[in-house]
């Protein structure tokens, strides 16, 4: 079957890849895992094979039919739930499955990684960690090891601590994408940082400041004197040089 190019479809096919990302997780038996785009059932049947519970998103047509045959005996079983849809119509909290808790672990369509993440990071139940395969480029902004954030990186780790697990070589998918990839981990995922601030003006602040990441920040951002020094931050900083508590000192004073 070929894929999609439509969907971002590229299948991973290196078992030593699956077996990192298994390892990764850390599943237990029993435990709920929502995998986003399934494809060919590559790393689904890892995950089955933990024992845990899959609940699986897939859009594509031709795949449905594949994989309720591939695993047929988990869906007898009630561990592998297969639903045919779009993941950016999908909300977690009509499902009583997820509701005790959740690990999501997918290869996902890296042109959906900022959305992706973002969905399932604001909406409840949040899941308890994530495990996806983005583009390499993409993963090293969202952990912003080298002290340059961006907004995808302020957007994550407002929620979670985002980790860089391992640099993923294109040969490991078919059809091969023109770059390598990455599995990033994101753990203590909570809402524990908008209890002075609400989502909404975080968010809106931290949209405006990187508006234009090279300017100045005052800029991009008109705030009264007293806010920057109040926040100990300098009105000449560059949205890329603050940290996480500087974005949220700014979003609670403005």
């Amino acid at each position: 079957m070929r894929a999609k190019k439509s969907l971002g479809q590229n299948w991973l096919v290196d078992p030593t890849v699956v077996a990192t990302i298994i390892e990764t997780a850390a599943l237990r038996p029993n435990e709920v895992v929502l995998e986003i785009g399934p494809g060919q059932g590559v790393l689904t049947t890892a995950l089955l094979a933990t024992g845990a519970r899959v609940l699986a998103i897939e859009k594509d047509d031709r795949l449905i039919d594949v994989l309720n045959r591939k695993f047929a005996v988990a869906r007898e079983r009630k561990q592998f739930t297969l639903i045919h849809g779009d993941v950016l119509d999908f909300l977690p909290q009509p499902h009583e499955v997820l509701a005790g808790g959740y690990q999501l672990v997918a290869n996902i369509p890296y042109y959906l990684t900022g959305r992706i993440l973002r969905q399932f990071l604001t909406n409840e139940p949040q899941p308890k960690t994530v495990t996806v395969l983005l583009q390499k480029e993409v993963a090293k902004r969202l952990v912003a090891n080298d002290g340059r954030e961006s907004l995808l990186s302020m957007a994550t780790k407002v929620y979670g601590r985002p980790r860089y697990v391992q640099t993923v070589p294109a040969a490991a998918f078919s059809p091969q994408p023109k770059v390598d990839s990455a599995i990033v981990s994101i753990d203590q995922i909570n809402k524990d940082n908008f209890r002075a601030s609400s989502e909404e003006k975080f968010f809106d602040c931290l949209k405006r400041g990187f508006a234009g990441k090279r300017k100045m920040l005052r800029n991009n951002l008109a705030l009264a004197p007293n806010v920057w020094s109040s926040c100990q931050i300098a009105p000449t900083a560059r949205a890329e040089n603050l940290t996480l508590n500087d974005w949220l000192c700014l979003a609670e004073k403005s």
